[in-house]
């Protein structure tokens, strides 16, 4: 019985899922950002008091900041689904001639 062509198909390796430390780099990367992007909300914030909602803005924008910033750098990507190669063969094969049966 010939497999076919998907399941004969070697894995290539840009197929891979990224190695845990290029995940860690890539989360730390993004944890940064928002964190650099909170610091500037409220310092902009700070600087511009004389307009108080555009002040109360951006320090209200900089609050909610840090929890995404932590949900978002602990999420590491889904697994892919991977398909478990299994050995097929006919048992049909196995069982198809006559028994010998020894009585005694």
């Amino acid at each position: 019985m010939a497999d076919s062509p998907a399941q004969s198909r070697p894995v290539l390796i840009t197929e891979a899922a990224p190695s845990q430390d290029d995940q860690l780099a890539a989360r730390q990367r993004k944890y940064m950002i928002m964190m650099c992007v909170r610091g500037g909300c409220v310092i902009a914030g700070v600087l511009c008091y004389q307009i108080w909602w555009l002040a109360l803005l951006l320090v209200a924008l900089s609050v909610p900041l840090p929890w995404m910033a932590v949900l978002i750098a602990n999420d590491r990507p889904p697994k892919k689904a991977e398909r478990v190669s299994r050995f097929k063969r006919d048992h049909r094969r196995l069982e198809s001639r006559e028994h010998t049966v020894i009585d005694q």
